[in-house]
C-alpha cells in the first residue's frame, strides 16, 4: 500500500479488524464489493451474484447485514477516531466534496481509495448523495450547507446563456455571489472551485474557460466548436489553415486544412472576409460578398463617393482596394451620378 500523509492510521488494519467480525461469506462479499484485497476492483451486485448463484438482491442482504454487524461490534466502537478523522478531513476540504476528488486527495492509491470509502459508507457521519441530472457523486457532513451550495449552483446555471464563455475566476466570483445571499462570510475560492465542479450543468472546456456543460462551447462535438474556440480566443481574423494548425497545437487533434475549410464556410458562425480569411458573425462583420457589402452600405447610408464606399467596405472585408473599385464600376449594379456618389442601378 503507498504512503499516505493525510491520514494518521493504518487503512489496511481499521479494515481488517473490522471483517474480522463477519462470517467467512459475509466477509467475502464485502471485499468483492468495496475492492478491499490488494489490486482487486470493486464488484457490482450482479457480478457478485454471479459468483456465489445467488440473487443481485440477496447479495444486498448480505453486504446490508454485514455492515450492520460492523457498526454494532467493540471493533467499530474501538475505531471511532477513524471516523472523527475522516469527517475533520472532509470539513477541510469543504463539507460537501466530490467523491473521486476527495478520495484523490487523501491518496493516489486506488487500494487506499477503497479502504477509505468503505470507511466512509460504514461511518454514520457521512451522507452520499448519489449522482443524478444535475451533480455528480458527492459526500457531505453537512447536509444545511449542502442544500444552500446545491441552490448557489443552480442560480448560477440559470444565470447563463449558451454562448456565456467565462474565466475560472470569473465564474468563481459569480458563483460565490450567489452563495453568498446563503451564507455568510464564504470567501474561499479554493473551495468555490471545488464546490463548481460537482455541478454537471456547468463545465469547463480545454481552454479552461467555463460555460453551459452542454453547450457547443464546452462541449465540443467537431472541427467547427474547435474553430470557434480558437477565434474567439485570437480576437480578429485568421487564415482558415492558421485555425487548423492552432487547432492541432492547441487541442492535441490533427485537423485537416481543407476540412478546416469546409466546415468554416457551412457555419453561420463565421463570416469569410477575405481571401480565406475568417471572422466570427458576432464580431458584427456582414455577410456576403464585396458587392453585398456595398449594396448594404448604399441601403442603409444612401448614395456614397468611392472614398467613403472604400472607407466602410475595408471595415468589413480584407481585401484589395481595387477589388471594391472592379466592383463599383459593374454597370449592371452600380451607376455613378454627377457628384461622384454611388447609387444602386
Amino acid at each position: 500500500m503507498a504512503k499516505n500523509n493525510k491520514l494518521t492510521f493504518s487503512p489496511q488494519k481499521v479494515t481488517k479488524s473490522f471483517l474480522s467480525v463477519l462470517p467467512e461469506r459475509s466477509r467475502s462479499v464485502l471485499k468483492k464489493r468495496f475492492g478491499l484485497d490488494v489490486g482487486s476492483p470493486k464488484m457490482t451486485l450482479e457480478s457478485i451474484g454471479k459468483a456465489y448463484k445467488i440473487t443481485r438482491e440477496r447479495v444486498r442482504q448480505i453486504e446490508n447485514s454485514a455492515i450492520s454487524s460492523i457498526r454494532k461490534s467493540p471493533a467499530f466502537s474501538a475505531y471511532k477516531n477513524v471516523f472523527e478523522e475522516l469527517k475533520n478531513l472532509m470539513h477541510e476540504y469543504g463539507g460537501l466534496v466530490h467523491e473521486s476528488e476527495f478520495l484523490e486527495h487523501i491518496s493516489k492509491d486506488k487500494d487506499f481509495q477503497n479502504h477509505v470509502n468503505f470507511f466512509l459508507v460504514l461511518g454514520d457521519e457521512f451522507s452520499r448523495l448519489k449522482e443524478d441530472d444535475e451533480f455528480r457523486h458527492r459526500w457531505t457532513v453537512n447536509k444545511d450547507l449542502t442544500d444552500k451550495i446545491h441552490d448557489s449552483l443552480r442560480a448560477l446555471y440559470k444565470s447563463l446563456t449558451e454562448e456565456d464563455l467565462i474565466s475560472e475566476s470569473e465564474m468563481t466570483v459569480r458563483f460565490l455571489d450567489h452563495l453568498k445571499t446563503l451564507v455568510k462570510d464564504v470567501r474561499d475560492e479554493e473551495l468555490a472551485k471545488r464546490w463548481l465542479k460537482l455541478s454537471k450543468k456547468i463545465g469547463k472546456n480545454n481552454l479552461g474557460e467555463w460555460g453551459i456543460s452542454n453547450s457547443p462551447n464546452i462541449k465540443t462535438r467537431g472541427i467547427r466548436d474547435l474553430a470557434y474556440l480558437i477565434l474567439r480566443r485570437h480576437g480578429s481574423p485568421m487564415h482558415f489553415s492558421e485555425v487548423a494548425k492552432e487547432i492541432t497545437k492547441t487541442f492535441g487533434k490533427p485537423a485537416n486544412v481543407a476540412t478546416c475549410h469546409n466546415e468554416l464556410i457551412k457555419d453561420k458562425r463565421f463570416v469569410l472576409v477575405g481571401r480565406g480569411l475568417y471572422a466570427l458573425t458576432k464580431w458584427g462583420y456582414a455577410r456576403g460578398n464585396v458587392r453585398d457589402i456595398v449594396k448594404s452600405i448604399i441601403e442603409k447610408d444612401g448614395p456614397q463617393t468611392k472614398d467613403e464606399i472604400l472607407k466602410k467596405v475595408l471595415r468589413e472585408r480584407y481585401v484589395k482596394e481595387n477589388t471594391i473599385l472592379v466592383n463599383l464600376q459593374n454597370s449592371r449594379f452600380f451607376k455613378k451620378d454627377k457628384e461622384g456618389k454611388y447609387s444602386i442601378a
